[in-house]
């Protein structure tokens, strides 16, 4: 195995390691932060655990200049890829030593509250915690019981149990203060800031980092079969679970306009290199309803380093995202070298992983309408885990309820069929039609005539059927115009 070089400086990939800015060569392009943490640099305090971003075990934390600041993130380091590093800045557990000796107070919590058995889980806890930690203390502010919970939910342990890690996120924060220098690591940062865009080689494969749009359309015309790249959760697989040799690279990380949401008159625009945590958010205040699949969306350091434009684009047919902004009416903003064109997101998707998107084209934005006075929303998932899993089902619905009747209907399903799709029949069973149980019940029994699923690990055929009308009906419950149930008393979850 060839082994990469780290040297104090140079023109390779660059990124803050230990306090100092270090240059790497000589590694591949898909090489994982975790392989070289391990590997060639002899890092052991990161383990692997699952290769797939679903344990914990390989969290670190990844430090970013976002306007004026810092933004430090827990990511996975097993599916981040080393090229994307370049730019930031890496924090493993080893760089929670003190020069005195003493433990970090996420570390002396831990062991306070025993909170480590065999251990090896142990250092992807401690930074998720540090991120919590690090996130607090610049707010001054302290997280409650849920907050802690969802920064852990990326976490898996198998011998110590849950309730003493999460008595150790309270007890961190009444331990002696640990500080943190941001400032001189954003001065840091600042220097690592490139005139031009990275466009790393290594054995013949490349990697391109471009700064502006205009850079990316030109590089995505000239090198139609380059594998486009956002938050590398499901790319990263690929490497590590396909083991596939992926083609030429080309990240959209580094375009500033992509990361932008902004409110324009009545639609929010997402752009397309928006992580999903931050999309979620500017959904959320729009529609509050969406707040628990934003939750139970992957985990905390997936939705801190994938985006929801990756989402979409990979289509996915269990993306938790398309049935939502499928129902709400969402656009896609297509664009290459010369023009952009919108598309509804339902006809993006024409088969299974296909979409409509030109070899030229790359996915700008999504586009949301903003919410209606008449329109009732809900969105619904189905798995087996509350926290961290793939859906067996996903359901949005959004109707347009004028003086009691159904005057515009949109439904749509993930886990259905082989793409996203909407539910033509069910919704014309509920159009111009009195919102009743009758009502529901004959969309109910339309939906039969739209999806056909597939009995695989995750679902049986008939469970899946059974379950999306019973969503349908769930949605009734919570939205009928006489005693609407609330969400809560329909929730397995909140009953448990």
């Amino acid at each position: 195995m060839q082994r990469s070089t780290v040297r104090a400086d140079g023109d390779g990939i660059r990124f803050v390691l230990d306090g100092e800015v270090r240059t790497v060569d000589g590694v591949a392009t898909t090489r994982t932060v975790l392989g070289f943490l391990r590997e060639d640099l002899g890092r052991t305090g990161t383990k692997e655990g699952c290769a797939e971003g679903d344990c914990g075990a390989c969290t670190v934390v990844v430090g970013e200049l976002t306007g004026d600041g810092v933004e430090m993130k827990a990511v996975n380091a097993c599916i981040q890829l080393v090229p994307t590093l370049d730019g930031k800045a890496l924090f493993t557990v080893e760089d929670l030593r003190r020069p005195t000796g003493a433990l970090h107070p996420v570390q002396q919590a831990m062991v306070a509250c025993h909170g480590s058995q065999c251990g090896f889980c142990t250092p992807g806890f401690v930074m998720s915690l540090w991120a919590l930690y690090l996130e607090h203390r610049e707010q001054g502010s302290r997280p409650d019981a849920a907050q802690a919970r969802t920064a852990l939910t990326g976490n898996l342990c198998r011998c110590t149990g849950y309730r003493p890690i999460l008595e150790a996120a309270e007890r961190m924060f009444d331990l002696p203060i640990a500080e943190f220098d941001c400032e001189g690591l954003r001065r840091q940062l600042q220097s690592l800031v490139r005139d031009t865009s990275l466009a790393y080689v290594h054995d013949g494969h490349r990697f391109f980092a471009p700064r502006t749009l205009a850079e990316l359309t030109e590089l995505r015309a000239a090198h139609p079969h380059a594998m486009i790249l956002a938050g590398a959760t499901d790319v990263g697989l690929w490497v590590t679970k396909q083991l596939r040799d992926l083609p030429d690279i080309i990240s959209i990380g580094q375009v500033a306009m992509l990361r932008e949401i902004r409110e324009s008159g009545s639609i929010l625009r997402i752009g397309a290199g928006a992580s999903l945590d931050e999309a979620y958010r500017a959904l959320a205040r729009h529609y509050p309803e969406v707040t628990e699949m934003w939750e139970r969306f992957a985990s905390t350091p997936i939705r801190n380093s994938g985006t929801m434009g990756g989402n979409v684009a990979n289509g996915s047919p269990i993306g938790d995202s398309m049935p939502t902004l499928i129902a709400l009416g969402a656009n896609v903003v297509l664009r290459n070298r010369v023009r952009a064109r919108r598309l509804p997101m339902e006809d993006l998707y024409v088969g299974y992983l296909k979409t409509a998107m030109g070899a030229d084209e790359i996915l700008e934005a999504i586009e949301v309408p903003m919410p209606r006075p008449s329109l009732r929303f809900r969105t619904y998932k189905l798995s087996k885990r509350f926290d961290s899993d793939i859906s067996a089902v996903c359901a949005a619905f959004a109707l347009d309820i004028e003086k009691g009747v159904i005057a515009g209907c949109r439904i749509a399903f993930g886990g259905m069929a082989a793409t996203p799709r909407r539910a033509p029949a069910a919704e014309a069973a509920l159009t111009g039609k009195a919102w009743t149980e009758a009502t529901a019940r004959a969309g109910m029994e339309a939906l039969a005539a739209d999806y056909t699923p597939l009995t695989d690990m995750r679902a049986s055929a008939g469970y899946r059927s059974r379950s999306a009308q019973n969503l349908l009906y769930r949605f009734f419950l919570e939205t009928r115009a006489d005693h609407p149930l609330p969400a809560a008393s329909l929730s397995v979850f909140a009953a448990a």
